[in-house]
């Protein structure tokens, strides 16, 4: 039943999200639209009290649930873990290994460092819930060739270790999972080994894919143990039971008798060549099978970077004949636009955890993730596919992290993001030396006005004025503005935002 809830609430979890990230939620936003912000590190960023006590109270009552069902990235583990355990003879595949603790405590200081230091590339790339989003995104939504490439290189150590190993990323290099473990080794309720019960006959410990599970000394890693209860439903002879354990683990061990320490060791001592033999056997096949499955996931990865970079080379866009009509090109800011609804471009970009959640989620194609260094998977706006439309404010309801903060369409038009400026050598020419006007007529604010280029020649030809007071940034002007492969009038962003 433990088991059965416990998949229940993760499908749950994981389909909503995976949802919101393929950008297909629709009305499913406004259910589910609060799950995002109950992931650990977005709440983190954004300061969310309620959100990280809650988590940490959780941790300390019941262990390291969170992983197994609210984090997709662990979910999906699980999904792999569990196809690979379909496989022949691979049903009991694990057993119980120490933690590497040079390695798993080495990744999470270098996590916290970079995180207090603003080194947010590190931190998007190991944060496990943006990684998961990157990865789903890159899948529908293909975007620059570095975002692709960690796409993928992400995917496959995730998928390979998960298929070999079960939970080894979660608790190996995951800093989530390993700051919940600083809590969950003291959790109220866990599952708990009754010595006298245990006949060892391992099951629980080759079920368990956190590799926890130490049976020959009857202990558990609870900083590990991700409460999937997998140990409790596969144990015949009810010695692994989930429950209080303040108190009680102790005594469980210490009640051992003698006589049932020593009662069947020398069935074991009988057994422990076979039980070798066997071990190793299982180990080369193991090895093998690892091989193999590197191999069919590189080459399988491999075909579908090919057969993406080749759809997109056909890709083509013609007018009514045969004329190829160019695409528009970003122009060269003097600073980069952040949405409607961060403060500033530092304060975006220190809340940022380039899950793309906000890409998946713009209608208007406005958001892409960055391929600058400095802000490198983070969203920047751009307007060659589109403009940011004054009525939408979807990227502010679904950023988790606080680098988007919720605004309503009425609050939007009152924000200053950037301001346009016209290059005249580039406005495109109807007649008489007038240029078209398309900016002005669209402008959602009335920033932009026809003015005379000479004002004191009633002849001289009518060319775009910005009133920058007025201007919010929205870019309806570069976006419509007919010139190619470069707007005529182009928006720079503001370091700082302005409100009216």
């Amino acid at each position: 039943m433990l088991k059965k809830s416990r998949i229940a609430l993760a499908a749950i979890f994981f389909i909503a999200i995976s949802l919101l990230f393929l950008g297909i939620s629709g009305e499913l936003t406004k259910w589910f639209g609060w799950m995002p912000k109950f992931q650990f590190l977005p709440a983190v960023l954004a300061v969310n009290v309620g959100v990280i006590v809650l988590l940490v109270l959780v941790a300390l009552l019941f262990g390291r649930c969170y992983c197994s069902i609210v984090c997709p990235m662990g979910v999906y583990q699980d999904i792999v873990s569990w196809l690979s355990g379909k496989r022949k003879g691979k049903k009991m595949r694990f057993s119980y290994k120490k933690e590497i603790k040079w390695l798993r405590y080495g990744i999470w200081v270098l996590f916290v460092v970079a995180l207090i230091a603003g080194i947010q590339v590190f931190v998007a790339l190991l944060a496990p819930y943006s990684a998961y989003g990157r990865m789903l995104r890159t899948l529908v939504a293909p975007a620059s060739t570095g975002t692709i490439i960690i796409a993928i290189v992400t995917f496959l150590v995730v998928t390979i270790l998960a298929w070999i190993g079960g939970r080894t990323y979660c608790n190996t290099v995951c800093p989530v999972g390993t700051t919940l473990s600083f809590f969950s080794r003291f959790a109220m309720f866990r599952p708990i080994i009754d010595a006298d019960k245990c006949k060892g006959c391992r099951a629980c410990e080759k079920q368990c894919k956190a590799s926890c599970i130490d049976i020959a000394n009857k202990k558990i890693d609870y900083s590990r143990c991700v409460d999937c209860f997998n140990c409790v439903e596969n144990c015949k002879f009810g010695a692994l039971t989930y429950g209080k354990a303040w108190g009680k683990a102790a005594k469980c061990h210490s009640e051992q008798s003698e006589e049932s320490r020593s009662f069947g060791k020398p069935q074991d001592d009988i057994n422990k060549p076979q039980d070798d033999i066997n071990k190793s056997q299982d180990d080369i096949n193991k090895v093998q099978d690892d091989i193999n499955e590197g191999r069919r996931a590189f080459i399988a990865s491999s075909a579908i970077a090919v057969t993406a970079a080749t759809l997109g080379a056909q890709e083509k866009k013609l007018d009514g004949g045969l004329a190829e009509i160019i695409d528009k090109q970003a122009p060269e800011r003097t600073a980069p636009l952040t949405p409607f609804g961060s403060d500033s471009i530092k304060d975006f970009y220190r809340h940022c955890t380039a899950c793309q959640l906000c890409v998946a989620n713009c209608p208007n194609h406005v958001l892409r993730p960055s391929t600058d260094l400095e802000h490198f998977m983070q969203p920047v706006m751009s307007y060659e596919n589109g403009y940011c439309r004054p009525e939408c404010t979807k990227c502010s309801q679904v950023c988790p992290a606080g680098a988007i903060k919720p605004i309503t369409p009425q609050e939007k038009t009152q924000f200053h993001i950037g301001t346009a400026t016209v290059d005249r050598s580039l406005c495109v020419v109807e007649r008489d030396g007038v240029t078209c006007g398309n900016c002005a007529r669209h402008c959602p604010v009335g920033a932009i006005m026809m003015v005379r280029k000479d004002p004191q020649d009633r002849r001289s030809p009518m060319i775009p004025s910005v009133d920058e007071a007025k201007c919010i940034g929205c870019g309806a002007c570069e976006n419509l503005c007919p010139s190619r492969p470069f707007s005529a009038i182009h928006v720079n962003g503001l370091q700082v935002h302005i409100k009216d």
